[in-house]
């Protein structure tokens, strides 16, 4: 049986690539590192793939906002692509830089791939740059394929524009698929549980399909049990808290 394909869209300023694609390598997957030039001008095509990635970093410096270039640049020149790649069945994962592109892109809340003002990333409440570890939970009714069977993880984050805000009437209508929460399991936490004051703890989203899910956290850098902060003091686990979401995604896209 064929390995699944994994595209993992590069950008200047793309940084997480390498971990990332040895996060789906694990999980079973075959990875391609492609520059979005690569795709705008057809020398790689979206339909051979059957998961497309969105990974973290600072593309172009987020000069114009955190993600914007790359969001337009998706929207402008890939938008019918990723369409028809999505009515296909493929998955799309965005972590951190790559959450914000896809929200400005309009791929997320829904795949419409045009501008939504109703969901955004602003700035950190704290006003300042948060990278640390913290605490998740999954949202149980989601039917987010990536968060299946995930009850709880602690991963790092690594942001400076984490703040999911949305218009009145928005965020009862989004599919969270997953919550800051303490040391208790409680959501409605301030901060630093919270590191960026985002509205109702939302960590990650996925649109109705379960199928396009993006988060804020890095779960590809815990993906090893050695990469945990206290391992040698705790032990370390078989497998890092972030590998079970690429193992359910390269599991599902099998299917295809």
């Amino acid at each position: 049986m064929a390995k699944v394909k994994v595209l993992i869209l590069r950008a200047p300023g793309t940084n997480c690539d390498v971990e990332t694609a040895y996060a789906f390598q694990q999980a079973g997957a075959e990875t391609s590192l492609v520059h979005i030039n690569q795709l705008v001008r057809r020398r790689q095509k979206l339909a051979d793939y059957q998961i497309l990635v969105l990974p973290g970093g600072f593309t172009y410096g987020d000069d114009l906002g955190a993600g914007k270039v790359q969001a337009n640049e998706l929207r402008l020149k890939q938008g019918e692509e990723i369409k028809r790649f999505l009515e296909s069945g493929g998955l799309i994962l965005g972590i951190c830089n790559g959450f914000q592109a896809m929200l400005k892109a309009g791929i997320l809340p829904e795949p419409a791939l045009v501008i939504n003002n109703e969901v955004t990333l602003a700035n950190n409440d704290s006003g300042k740059f948060e990278c640390r570890w913290i605490r998740l939970a999954a949202e149980p009714k989601s039917n987010c394929i990536f968060t299946k069977g995930i009850e709880r993880m602690y991963l790092p984050v690594a942001h400076g524009e984490g703040k999911i805000v949305a218009a009145d009437g928005i965020l009862d209508k989004l599919n969270i698929a997953l919550y800051y929460i303490d040391e208790k399991g409680n959501r409605n936490t301030g901060y630093p549980h919270n590191p960026n004051g985002s509205l109702r703890s939302i960590a990650g989203i996925a649109d109705s399909t379960g199928r396009v899910f993006a988060l804020m956290p890095h779960p590809e850098r815990y993906i090893r049990g050695t990469q945990h902060p206290q391992w040698t003091r705790l032990g370390a686990k078989s497998t890092g808290d972030g590998f079970r979401i690429f193992l359910n995604a390269v599991n599902w896209a099998k299917s295809l």
